[in-house]
């Protein structure tokens, strides 16, 4: 795992967001996703710098669209983001696993 898997596997793993499980490295289709929560349908991607050039942003777009057809949401934080500001991308990761599961308050 990249140092910012790490970090947010850390926090997510044994039910710490909303109750719910994530796995990480699932794979989903022909692709492995760095993390999934099922009782969401939630994939959880990191990506690192080549991500942001047009071939692979390309093809995070087909990735994108092909598990969206199976009713799934992607969701998608840069490494750095996750580093160096770790508590808003679990806040937003709580946020999203919630509206997607129909909580209405957080415990």
């Amino acid at each position: 795992m990249t140092d910012a898997e790490q970090v947010l596997w850390h926090y997510i793993r044994r039910k710490q967001i909303a109750q719910v499980q994530f796995y990480r490295q699932k794979p989903l289709l022909n692709f492995i996703v760095d993390f999934y929560c099922p009782a969401a349908r939630l994939v959880v991607e990191l990506d690192g710098g080549q991500h942001f050039e047009a071939p692979a942003e390309k093809k995070d777009k087909a990735r994108d669209l092909a598990l969206g057809e199976l009713g799934l949401m992607v969701a998608r934080f840069d490494n750095r983001q996750v580093l160096l500001e770790t508590q808003a991308v679990l806040v937003e990761i709580d946020r999203v696993v919630r509206d997607r599961l129909g909580c209405v308050n957080p415990p």
